[in-house]
């Protein structure tokens, strides 16, 4: 349940009908039927599988920034990019950097893809610079190349819990600390994700790891 909007589901079809009946005598509420949109979320809904993506929401942020017609690229970074705060580049307009994170962070709800780059960007929301800025457009001409992704539930009665994790070791350069990465799924379906710095210093390859492990564990 959202403010007044409510999502609910049944593998009985009779008892989906019931709850609706049911609300719709005690609140004044209109049935919308089958869910197929919702807070900028598409969802297709077959009868072995269910696919979530932002399709439509990321159309409208990339004509928000002008990016709609931006020539995609491969990787949302570069490869071993290096972001600091001290960059001696032209600063940014701050409120415009901040808006650009804004609209990247809920586009990860459904593409992890890009949620480590959106992170780094991140960092530099206090004091953008004209480096930050040239990367946190790369992202949005990553995204123009894969505006059909999305993540893919099919119907799978394994709830076997699979966890991975990495670790991007002292790649900070501003404070030398690691970056934790997880993704978990049950059986074939994605079901959380992560990455964000860690809160300290790891003195080796092996801590920043043991780190990452502890908080997908957690």
């Amino acid at each position: 349940m959202y403010v007044d909007d409510i999502i609910f589901g049944s593998n009985e079809e009779a008892m989906s009908q019931n709850f609706a009946l049911v609300m719709q005598k005690e609140f004044e509420m209109s049935l919308l039927g089958e869910l197929t949109y919702f807070l900028g979320l598409q969802i297709q809904q077959n009868k072995g599988s269910i696919f979530l993506s932002q399709t439509k929401y990321l159309k409208q942020i990339l004509k928000k920034y002008g990016m709609e017609y931006s020539k995609p690229v491969r990787t949302p970074m570069v490869t071993g990019c290096n972001l600091s705060a001290n960059d001696e580049s032209a600063s940014m307009h701050q409120s415009t950097y901040r808006s650009m994170i804004g609209s990247l962070l809920y586009l990860t709800g459904t593409q992890l893809d890009i949620m480590h780059a959106v992170g780094m960007v991140g960092r530099f929301q206090a004091n953008p610079k004209e480096t930050h800025l040239q990367a946190v457009k790369r992202i949005f001409k990553y995204l123009q190349g894969t505006q059909n992704y999305g993540l893919w539930y099919p119907r799978d009665p394994d709830l076997t819990l699979h966890a991975y994790t990495d670790a991007d070791w002292a790649r900070s350069m501003d404070d030398r600390k690691s970056t934790s990465g997880g993704a978990l799924f049950m059986g074939s379906r994605l079901v959380s994700w992560f990455s964000k710095k860690q809160s300290s210093i790891a003195l080796s390859t092996a801590e920043a790891e043991y780190v990452a492990a502890a908080s997908c564990c957690t």
